[in-house]
């Protein structure tokens, strides 16, 4: 049976886990013929994966990661923007961008996440039933949006852009539009802060951006707004519907919602068994720079090579019964944070913003359940949710 990766309804009307399976066995590195004539190979093992994430010579990240990007912004952002940017560049950005994680700011940071998970998880036992979507979005673009120097009074401004510039693949012009429109607005308002925080430098992201230097030259305005608009995308969606999925793994296993409330030492192992579990990013593209034998199959130099993560992460040579979801799984050597250089650069915020959210929910939530039809996004690179209602029975 042909199927097309790329196709998003894949994602949104079916399971894809028992394709990525069989591709696994049959064609573990898959040349994958779009409808409009393009084809691309997508790698599925965990060990194909893993080899190609670490070889940025022959794999490199400068002509995109992801399917279905515009050329042009291709061809503007090469070289700027940390995830499309190969060694030795890549690296001196993301010095810059590390810089940023201090001591102070990362306790601020925590405090934030406390008191923004409690309100909104509070907020939603007050509702009695709520779109849980809604809920897990506050908290990471509350976290992304102190980390970089946002106004607390322009975070809900952030939240709503944040929700329609990335959201599922548009269906229609007039949904593109809006999606555009959002995006260039978040651009807008960042292009602001950057003015400001030249004139008055504070300890956030957005000043280690603006004073930052590499090679003897400062961040030109476009690496800053396009390293805010990578960090934003990347640090919002996939907790979000890491938070999400997390929660639905938990309430169709209940003996595991129980089990990591009766044992909370497990929390860091529940952690990364959700992401990957999840697996939020599918996928992560690269291009071949010469011709290479990759994984039985000739690959052209120039070939789109994409790495297919929650395939990766069902790998059975790697991990027992996969499809079973475990808070206990030890080891857990996932690929939801990909792997090499390009690895995530707010893992560890990542780690403790999913943390605290479950943290906050188990303290406050007797059990949820799920209260309406959970809608999958439309989408060949988020796999997520559009849409999970849930009622939260509260903890007497």
């Amino acid at each position: 049976m042909r199927v097309d990766l790329s196709d998003p309804l894949l994602y949104r009307d079916s399971d894809p886990a028992p394709v990525w399976s069989r591709l696994r066995a049959e064609h573990p590195v898959h040349r994958n013929e779009r409808a409009n004539g393009e084809h691309f190979w997508a790698v599925m093992t965990h060990g194909l994966c893993t080899d190609m994430l670490t070889d940025p010579r022959v794999f490199s990240s400068r002509n995109g990661m992801r399917l279905d990007s515009d050329p042009k912004v291709l061809a503007a952002a090469a070289g700027k923007m940390l995830n499309i940017t190969d060694p030795p560049r890549h690296d001196k950005i993301r010095k810059v961008v590390s810089s940023a994680f201090t001591p102070r700011m990362v306790s601020r940071l925590e405090a934030t996440m406390r008191k923004t998970a409690a309100e909104a998880i509070d907020e939603a036992l007050a509702a009695g039933e709520c779109e849980f979507t809604r809920v897990a979005q506050k908290l990471p673009v509350s976290v992304i949006c102190d980390m970089l120097g946002v106004a607390p009074a322009d975070w809900d401004f952030m939240v709503e852009r944040t929700r329609f510039a990335w959201s599922s693949t548009a269906l229609d012009e007039a949904e593109e539009a809006r999606k555009i429109r959002a995006h260039t607005e978040i651009l807008l308002h960042f292009q602001d802060l950057a003015a400001q925080r030249r004139r008055e430098p504070q300890d956030d992201l957005m000043s280690a951006l603006v004073c930052g230097e590499i090679d003897g030259a400062p961040l030109t305005d476009q690496e800053i707004l396009y390293n805010c608009d990578a960090l934003v995308s990347g640090g919002n969606e996939t907790t979000r519907h890491a938070t999400v999925g997390g929660l639905l793994a938990l309430i169709d296993n209940p003996d595991q919602w129980h089990r990591l409330r009766d044992e909370p030492a497990l929390m860091p192992s529940a952690i990364q068994e959700i992401v990957r579990y999840t697996s939020p990013v599918m996928h992560a593209l690269r291009t071949a720079t010469e011709d290479v034998e990759f994984g039985g199959e000739l690959i052209s130099a120039g070939d789109h090579v994409v790495a297919w993560l929650p395939s990766a992460n069902r790998d059975e040579k790697v991990f027992d019964d996969p499809d079973r979801f475990d808070i206990g799984r030890e080891p857990n050597r996932h690929l939801g944070f990909i792997q090499g250089n390009h690895y995530c650069i707010g893992s560890s915020l990542a780690k403790l913003e999913l943390t605290v959210m479950f943290e906050e929910l188990l303290a406050r939530v007797e059990i949820a359940e799920l209260a309406g039809q959970v809608r999958r996004l439309r989408s060949n690179l988020l796999w997520g949710f559009d849409s999970l209602p849930v009622t939260f029975v509260p903890r007497a």
